[in-house]
């Protein structure tokens, strides 16, 4: 078994552009190493806490644990569903493949050989500017988009990109944002007239009777906000939507996101699933997660051409498409550690 030696912890940012943050752990084994990363984003999450976390719990945890699959550190460790732990449970199931020189996507059950990629489009001011945006990710290849919405600022935005893009798989991202009064619930089911894939996080992501009552109303997908198994499984129970969309940092890991959508598969549920983070290590795991058979909807997985690279070869969309790591073991990528060792602004080094 590939006995963890060490838990490094790096707070990485980005050297230019809009300096995004992420913490990026590694974890040293006999012969091999694993990453994982966990984005570090205005408004989400504690990054402190989530720092203390590794250093004082999951990461000590772990040094010299006996385990077999990477399923049984989750357990030991009480990884949970934090966003820390998300960046811990890649690292493992990271480190694991190398050691048995298995990759990911096969390791996980993924059938695919390239996914399929969606784009993600914030609310602007224009209309025109947004479908000048959506103009552009479907000029890149990109076969779906998500459109963050908000009351107010849903159904006209939503109209123009329909009448120019008639076919484009479409997803309106709600963000929380909506109740049940009247005018908020006018607007949602306006919404369903124009042949959306899904309505995603139209009410407080705890509120899941609301999200049953909608899907009720409309034929459009609803998509609740899941953030852990206990979560989904009630969704299941109350008829709550028909589409997830997996997030890795949301459910903690490879481990709980495979679960979530082997339930989500056998519901019938669409899937489809993102990656976070700058550097690389987030994405790359999405693409193996998005591998498995019941991600049925194109995914967000591909990092922003033209930033820095940290990962060889980069997560990239060639005409809509990234392809599944299947010669290589673990993310299937060699990780430019040097270069993060420069930009880290904190370090955390844990060994036997």
């Amino acid at each position: 078994m590939p006995r963890i030696h060490g838990c490094d912890a790096f707070r990485v940012t980005m050297p230019r552009g809009r300096r995004p943050e992420s913490v990026l752990v590694r974890l040293a084994g006999d012969d091999a190493v694993g990453w994982g990363e966990m984005a570090v984003r205005d408004g989400a999450g504690d990054p402190g806490a989530a720092w203390a976390d590794i250093e004082t719990r999951m990461g000590p945890a772990l040094i010299g644990l006996d385990w077999e699959r990477p399923e049984d550190v989750s357990a030991a460790a009480d990884l949970g569903a934090r966003e820390a732990a998300a960046a811990v449970d890649t690292a493992c199931w990271d480190l694991w493949c190398r050691t048995r020189g298995l990759p990911l996507a096969h390791a996980l059950g993924g059938t695919r050989t390239s996914i399929v990629t969606g784009a993600r489009i914030s609310p602007e001011p224009a209309i025109d500017t947004v479908t000048a945006r959506v103009n552009k990710a479907v000029g890149a290849g990109h076969t779906r988009v998500t459109l963050d919405v908000r009351p107010g600022w849903d159904v006209e935005p939503v109209r123009a990109i329909r009448q120019a893009y008639p076919a484009l798989a479409l997803v309106a991202d709600a963000g929380h944002a909506y109740t049940e009064s009247p005018e908020h619930l006018a607007a949602l089911e306006a919404l369903d007239a124009y042949g959306l894939v899904a309505i995603e996080r139209p009410f407080p992501g705890g509120d899941l009777a609301a999200h049953a009552r909608l899907q009720a109303r409309v034929g459009t997908a609803v998509a609740p906000d899941v953030g852990d198994l206990e979560t989904l499984d009630a969704a299941l129970s109350l008829q709550a939507g028909r589409a997830l969309h997996l997030r890795l940092d949301r459910l903690g890991g490879l481990t709980a996101a495979r679960s979530a959508h082997d339930l989500a598969y056998a519901a019938g549920w669409d899937v489809w699933c993102s990656g976070s983070g700058a550097f690389g290590i987030g994405q790359a795991a999405a693409v193996a997660l998005a591998a498995l058979p019941g991600c049925t909807l194109p995914s967000d997985v591909s990092d922003p051409a033209g930033g820095p690279v940290f990962v060889t070869p980069p997560v990239r969309s060639s005409g809509g498409v990234v392809g599944v790591p299947l010669t290589q073991p673990g993310l299937g990528h060699e990780i430019d550690e040097a270069r993060i060792e420069r930009l880290a602004t904190r370090r955390l080094r844990l060994s036997t």
